[in-house]
């Protein structure tokens, strides 16, 4: 049989793939890529923008329980058409998905975009499904996940709804559960009941949203379950009620409901590769061992690209480690490259973030933390949305700033300004040394460095520490 040759062979057209296209043909090597199922990537057809859309719908709506305090007259009767804000939904989506595609794959031609399923045969050599054959001299692969749905929950059918799922529902159910409370089953969870879904939250752990602090879980627990019940700390069974419904058990306590969100998380979609037929090693998930500066799989010509490695699959990152890795797969010297600082953004109301360390990855007593909770902030009281808590990371010597976990307003604005000065190694006395304005969120932030900077060792020397003399 004839086999096609190519420089590069690209298995996956998602964030990954797409941006180590364009780094293989900025290189001008030869390449294909493949892609198997939809097109589009999994930010645009069932992740961040589908859902950031259905967010601000439950959020605007959400807000008319303050117009009377306001003096906004007429609020009692404003409800949602829940099927046309579903609609609306998908029709951004499309709008997103289609900007995606017009801008990658619709410019390659069929033998360049391939798409069909494919596997590997022997090393460099892939077999599509219609039985063409590629060689290639490196291969990236970027195949992505998939939704997690334990096998015994498969037996009802349309009544459990995944992520992926979600955004094709062209109304919601009078009662749902949503089974796992990390980023999309949080955020998910309240868009719903704002819309006026009965929904209980349900998860093994006692954490929701990937956080970490004690004290900003403690928190997000009490504003969360405040708009419906979460459920923490026990695993959830699923049986089937008399008229079809389904019952869910947690521990003590049992709810029956019309449907379940699945959010339980993503596996690699690793399983019609047929990396067996490679001679790498594969961890207990299957995965290969890869370096996360290169992107390489061991010594081998292969690299690894996007969710499909599990490690940080947000889209930004994706396209990071689709960028090293098309690098790396079109040079004769591998290049490490440094990551940037973890930032990570749950779009609940309010915001819950992560960026830099973690709490939990802190060293004991080498760090000490500035704190503001967010009640008496006056921006905040102003939005009517004054509930969370700051909380920020430094090292006790330096005074340099290492992370920071919070559930507050405006967040997704802080987090970013965070990692700007944690990419930077600033230390609390630079940071609180920038100029605020008032009244803004931003304040909040100032006040919980204000209290750390007056814990750490490292102090700047001017008399007056939020200001710097002219001869500094």
């Amino acid at each position: 049989m004839k086999e096609k040759q190519v420089d590069v062979a690209i298995i996956g057209s998602g964030t990954a793939g797409l941006n180590a296209m364009g780094r293989v043909r900025r290189a001008e090597k030869s390449f294909v890529l493949i892609n198997g199922g939809e097109p589009g990537t999994t930010c645009a057809r069932v992740g961040c923008m589908p859902s950031k859309v259905i967010i601000q719908v439950a959020e605007d709506i959400h807000r008319k329980a303050l117009f009377g305090r306001m003096g906004i007259e007429g609020c009692k009767d404003m409800h949602v058409n829940v099927p046309e804000a579903l609609e609306y939904m998908r029709d951004l989506r499309d709008t997103f998905v289609d900007r995606v595609l017009s801008n990658s794959t619709d410019h390659l031609d069929e033998n360049t975009f391939i798409q069909q399923y494919a596997r590997f045969i022997e090393p460099g050599l892939i077999e599509l499904e219609d039985g063409q054959r590629i060689r290639a001299d490196r291969c990236i692969i970027a195949t992505g996940s998939t939704p997690i749905v334990p096998k015994d929950w498969q037996a009802f059918g349309d009544r459990i709804v995944t992520t992926d799922e979600f955004f094709e529902l062209e109304d919601l159910p009078p009662s749902m559960a949503v089974i796992g409370l990390g980023v999309i089953g949080l955020e998910l969870g309240q868009t719903i009941s704002r819309l006026g879904v009965e929904t209980t939250g349900i998860d093994l752990a006692e954490h929701i949203g990937g956080i970490s602090d004690p004290e900003v879980n403690k928190t997000a627990i009490e504003v969360i379950s405040k708009e419906f019940p979460l459920w923490l700390g026990h695993g959830a069974e699923i049986t089937e009620e008399a008229d079809g419904r389904l019952r869910i058990t947690a521990g003590e306590q049992s709810v029956v409901v019309d449907k379940v969100l699945a959010s339980l998380g993503r596996r690699p979609n690793l399983d019609r590769l047929g990396l067996e037929n490679l001679g790498i090693e594969l961890d207990e998930r299957g995965i290969p061992a890869y370096n996360p500066n290169t992107m390489q799989i061991g010594d081998h010509p292969l690299f690894l690209a996007g969710d499909i490695n599990a490690d940080r699959p947000i889209l930004h990152e994706a396209g990071d480690e689709g960028k090293i890795a098309g690098y790396n797969a079109t040079h004769d010297e591998i290049r490490a490259f440094k990551r940037k600082t973890p930032l990570a953004i749950v779009f609940s109301d309010p915001n819950i973030i992560s960026v830099g360390t973690r709490f939990a990855d802190l060293e004991p007593g080498a760090f000490k933390t500035g704190e503001i909770k967010i009640a008496p902030v006056g921006r905040a009281l102003i939005m009517g949305r004054n509930r969370g808590v700051i909380r920020v990371y430094a090292d006790t010597k330096s005074g340099k700033i290492l992370g920071a976990e919070m559930i507050t307003p405006r967040g997704e604005h802080l987090a970013h300004l965070l990692a700007w000065c944690i990419e930077k190694e600033m230390t609390v006395g630079e940071l609180i040394q920038m100029p605020y304005y008032h009244p803004v969120m931003e304040e909040a932030l100032q006040a919980a460095l204000t209290s750390l900077y007056h814990q750490v060792e490292a102090k700047n020397p001017g008399p007056i520490a939020e200001l710097r003399t002219l001869d500094e």
